[in-house]
């Protein structure tokens, strides 16, 4: 089982002060900074890298660094640790959770798993290290349609945890999936009733959408991908104004690429900040700053479970 070590002090720092003492730690730790799309303005500023959770970990097997500073939450920090092993990863905030990784406990997942043991098992990066360890196929919203498509149309398959991505992939690709029932809170929370009404007063803006978000999102969708595709569909497009269907974080690198266009972020229900992840955003810049200067926490993992975990990883890597 994955573990990690807590993080014991909490000294006060001037805000004024963060951010270079955030920069003269990672030079005498020999660290690299990696931030998720969905993270702080501020903290995507500060990183060495920017990008989804695979690419992140890409990154951070490539890096010349001792210590991976992990700004996300913690199935990616875990990720990184599988795939960098020698290396020391710490994240910011332990609470730094994901609601859908939550959504199917390995526990529920192993019998679910015997009930249709004819069955490859295909699972979403956003999982723990326990549920990709009971994977065959590690999958991430950009490639998983391509990874099914190798898969011989005979051979039944176990889709999870996101059932939201998992329909989409249904509908993609013509085959049946046997789905896990789980759901991120962020994209479950849109409201396709408000989203209309944001199109109807932006009729040029054209929608995109993660395919965590549920159909009636979806079907209003111009374009649907993961959180690079949709960067890059910013990038490339002529269009000047999108309404962004997923967690807003991603909205200030389309704004420092784009900086001539607009993106609205698209409604929730309610009226919360519901599509902001609030796993996610329990990472600070001084918690950043803490996590460096104690080194800790740190994510610990079991070797037996790292390899484990690491080969559904490394079949995805060799599908792609």
């Amino acid at each position: 089982m994955a573990t990690t070590t807590l993080l014991e002090r909490h000294e006060p720092v001037a805000p004024r002060d963060l951010e270079a003492e955030i920069r003269r730690l990672k030079s005498d730790l020999n660290a690299v900074i990696l931030a998720h799309f969905y993270q702080d303005s501020e903290i995507q500023d500060l990183a060495d890298f920017i990008g989804d959770s695979l690419q992140l970990s890409q990154r951070a097997a490539r890096a010349d660094a001792d210590v991976i500073v992990f700004a996300g939450v913690h199935f990616m920090a875990e990720t990184a640790k599988i795939l960098n092993p020698t290396r020391q990863v710490l994240l910011p905030d332990l609470k730094a959770g994901c609601s859908l990784a939550d959504s199917c406990p390995p526990h529920l997942f192993k019998p679910f798993r015997e009930q249709y043991a004819d069955h490859l098992v295909i699972n979403y990066i956003n999982c723990s290290a326990e549920i990709k360890a009971m994977s065959d196929i590690i999958c991430t919203s950009s490639n998983a349609e391509k990874i099914i498509n190798q898969i011989p149309p005979e051979q039944p398959i176990i889709f999870g945890p996101d059932r939201n991505l998992g329909n989409y992939l249904m509908k993609k690709t013509g085959r049946s999936l046997r789905l896990w029932q789980g759901t991120c809170i962020v994209h479950e929370t849109f409201s396709e009733q408000k989203l209309l009404r944001l199109k109807f007063r932006h009729p040029q803006a054209k929608v995109l959408a993660h395919p965590e978000c549920e159909e009636r999102v979806l079907r209003n969708a111009d374009y649907i991908g993961s959180t690079t595709g949709l960067l890059n569909y910013v990038k490339q497009s002529s269009d000047r104004e999108f309404i962004i269907a997923t967690e807003p974080g991603i909205i200030h690198q389309m704004e420092k690429a784009c900086p001539e266009k607009v993106f609205i972020p698209a409604p929730s229900e309610g009226s919360c900040a519901c599509n902001q992840c609030p796993h996610m955003r329990l990472n600070t810049l001084e918690k950043l700053y803490l996590c460096m200067k104690n080194r800790a926490p740190e994510i610990v993992m079991d070797e037996d479970l790292r390899l484990r975990a690491l080969r559904p990883i490394q079949r995805m890597l060799e599908m792609s």
